[in-house]
């Protein structure tokens, strides 16, 4: 059985792999693969690996997408930030940036609990910048009564499947409205959809 490190709780076999991702992420800025931990690690089986891969992620050492280790990253390097570099014009030019001035602290999302991914398809909420094939970070709804308007939500609703939309309470009826001209709002009772999580952030891609 493994036995548990001093300096935290991680066990000293989780504590090696730990130590050793860090640094060959630190060499080559890119997550090892299950092979090149196995070969470190001195083993023959990929299992321990990936048992200790799943428990450096349940203890909030690791973000992993089990079974990719290409996804592999280091929570404490995310959580570091983001450097803010300056402003960028979309209109004339403006000064460029010079020094890093502060960070873009995104720690407040990852520390929320059950945080959930959805990728977008379709085009029903591009007047609120979300487009298709954005990835959408998404919070646990535990009490829809306490929804306010306005709210972008993803919703289960019968017939039509899980979609995103503006949430709008009514007259007693719930409205799930489109940021796109071209939708007709989706008109429900509270009892019939089942609302799974409410937008935290956008995540694209380019």
């Amino acid at each position: 059985m493994e036995t548990s490190s001093e300096d935290d709780n991680l066990t000293q076999a989780q504590n090696e792999l730990y130590g050793w991702i860090k640094e060959y992420m630190k060499n080559f800025q890119h997550s090892p693969s299950i092979r090149q931990m196995m070969q470190a690690m001195g083993l023959k089986s990929p299992a321990p690996i990936q048992s200790r891969l799943k428990h450096l992620q349940e203890k909030g050492y690791i973000s992993w997408q089990e079974g990719k280790a290409r996804t592999m990253q280091i929570v404490d390097k995310i959580r570091e930030g983001v450097p803010i570099l300056g402003s960028v014009a979309a209109g004339g030019l403006i000064e460029t940036y010079s020094d890093v001035q502060e960070n873009l602290n995104i720690s407040d999302v990852l520390k929320k609990k059950n945080v959930f991914a959805l990728t977008v398809n379709g085009d029903s909420m591009i007047d609120a910048c979300i487009a298709h094939g954005d990835m959408v970070l998404m919070e646990p709804i535990n009490d829809s009564y306490s929804l306010r308007n306005g709210t972008i939500v993803s919703a289960m609703v019968p017939g039509l499947g899980t979609t995103l939309k503006y949430f709008v309470k009514r007259g007693g009826k719930i409205f799930l409205e489109a940021a796109n001209p071209n939708y007709e709002p989706i008109e429900l009772n509270l009892n019939d959809v089942v609302f799974q999580g409410k937008l935290l952030a956008v995540w694209r891609k380019v």
